[in-house]
Parts: C-alpha cells; structure tokens; sequence
C-alpha cells in the first residue's frame, strides 16, 4: 500500500495550491481518504475528509478556503487550497481509512503518505 501526495510549494498569502493524493497497492472501494496537516512541534491537525460516497467535513478554519475531491475510478483524492494564509503553512498528509463514514480523527486512518510541505509568505 502506498499512497504519494505531491502539489504542494511556497505561495504567497492569497494565493492558491492544489494538492493531489495517489494511492495504489489494494482496492480502495469503500474507503474514506483525508487531508491533515501538522507544523513543526505540534500534532497532526485534521484538515478535510471525503467518504467514498462523497460526505465531506472540513476543519472550521478551511471552510470556504478550501475543497476536498476525489476520483474513485483513479485512486485520487485532491486539495484545492484557494485564498491561502500563513498560518496554512505545514507539511500536508494525505490518508486513507478502512471506513465508510467520515473519518475526522488520526487514530481512524490506516494509510498515510509521505507528507508535502505548503509555505504561504505573508
């Protein structure tokens, strides 16, 4: 199982990044995939989750910034972060979990990527 999360960068505040999430090694029917984010000395932050059937939830702080997506037939699930902040600057993961509900939490994820730092300048 690996899952490979790239499209992250150094933007200026305002801005907009997409990030994009590729998973492969096992069928992912059924699965629900999610964002979260973790800055330097601090614990992984949930950011957005999608469930297979498209039930998605988001951390206050992104709502209206930010928009989770997924293709099922690809195996990808995206992070289009528009109207960027500096306190959106992290290292962003993406994951994927054994559930058909939404899952907000890390300890409800499987699988994980490798991580892909974003850095908004003010």
């Amino acid at each position: 199982v690996q899952l490979q999360a790239y499209g992250g960068g150094l933007v200026q505040a305002g801005g907009y990044l997409r990030l994009s999430c590729v998973a492969s090694g096992r069928d992912y029917t059924g699965t629900s995939m999610g964002w979260f984010r973790q800055v330097a000395g601090k614990g992984r932050e949930f950011v957005a989750a999608i469930t297979w059937t498209g039930t998605i939830d988001y951390v206050d702080s992104v709502k209206g910034r930010f928009t989770i997506s997924r293709e099922n037939g690809k195996n990808m699930w995206y992070l289009q972060m528009n109207s960027l902040k500096p306190e959106d600057t992290a290292v962003y993961y993406c994951a994927a979990a054994n559930t058909i509900r939404i899952a907000t939490t890390e300890d409800e994820y499987d699988y994980w990527g490798q991580g892909t730092l974003v850095t908004v300048s003010s």
